[in-house]
């Protein structure tokens, strides 16, 4: 892949690719359930909440065009934002309370359709006199909703660190002679999730999105080294804002289970380090890709546990 550079030697962000339809390109069965609800939701506000459209669009800022649908308010954005470029204040968003909550807002359409289930089935086995068959569901709720959740995070603010984008264990570290995204030599660091991890994916430095590319793939087991080759995934190509504008790749891996990847980011964005931008969801393998550049100093190893947005994965020298 070739990336133009400007006169200033930043480069130019590449048009969303065909392929990246909206923030959850591999789609899935709640997905698809949250899309036919928004559809309904959308008839409801326009026939009985007219009042509440006309501020919406009078508060929203930016161009609708190439939405898939209509854009009536911030939650019609939820699994289209990268594909259009309106938004709305914090101030102005009706639902933004819901970042405040202790659970992904990405993944809380499935804590509801497989959580309240659950939650019915564990009190139900729990009123009959079997109620030792209630430990069964509420074992599943449990790990439901520890799936999701959404710890705050501490991020380091010292010049020329990169955190890590991705809980779990690191998986391995390897040198390339040539990475085709960074454009040289490189080192890619693998980190693993298992299902008990958080989710969340975070930006490993303050960069600008450059480059998003989504891939169709296999579902292999995320510890197997095919996986990182065959299975679907997601490219993102970051620039560094700080100068020299290093380059930066991250790749999200879908796993065995874990089937659904989810990134937001728009072509051009700035992302803070450590803010979310993604997840994927139950289990999988993240890869960081940093250029080799003799101020490069790696600072994990191999087996380590790190956490998105707060480990220190490596840092610039100079």
């Amino acid at each position: 892949m070739s990336i133009a550079d400007t006169p200033t030697n930043r480069a130019i962000p590449e048009p969303l690719p065909d392929s990246f339809c909206g923030v959850q390109p591999g789609g899935g069965v709640c997905y698809r359930i949250e899309l036919a609800w928004g559809r309904w939701r959308r008839w409801y506000l326009k026939r009985f909440r007219q009042g509440y459209v006309r501020r919406m669009a009078q508060l929203r800022s930016g161009d609708c065009d190439g939405a898939p649908h209509e854009i009536l308010d911030p939650r019609d954005l939820k699994y289209c934002r990268n594909q259009c470029r309106c938004d709305w204040a914090p101030t102005d968003d009706p639902f933004a309370w819901r970042e405040r909550l202790p659970f992904a807002r990405w993944g809380l359409a499935e804590l509801q359709l497989m959580g309240w289930p659950m939650a019915a089935l564990t009190v139900v086995a729990a009123c009959t006199p079997m109620w030792y068959l209630a430990v069964v569901p509420g074992v599943l709720l449990g790990l439901i909703v520890y799936f999701f959740r959404d710890p705050p995070r501490r991020v380091p603010q010292d010049p020329g660190l990169i955190v890590s984008p991705a809980d779990g264990k690191i998986a391995e570290i390897v040198e390339l002679e040539h990475d085709e995204l960074v454009g040289g030599p490189a080192v890619r660091i693998g980190i693993f999730l298992s299902i008990f991890n958080v989710h969340l994916n975070r930006a490993p430095s303050e960069s600008r999105v450059i480059a998003l590319q989504y891939r169709p793939g296999e579902f292999l087991n995320a510890l197997n080294p095919e996986s990182a080759i065959r299975n679907e995934n997601t490219r993102i190509v970051l620039e560094e804002e700080a100068p020299p504008h290093r380059r930066i790749v991250v790749r999200q891996i879908s796993g065995a289970i874990a089937r659904r990847i989810v990134c937001g980011l728009r072509p051009g964005e700035l992302v803070a380090r450590g803010a979310k931008f993604g997840m994927i969801k139950l289990g999988s393998r993240t890869e960081l890709i940093l250029p080799k550049t003799d101020g490069l100093k790696i600072e994990v190893e191999v087996g380590r546990k790190v956490k998105a947005g707060s480990t220190v994965m490596g840092r610039w020298g100079g």
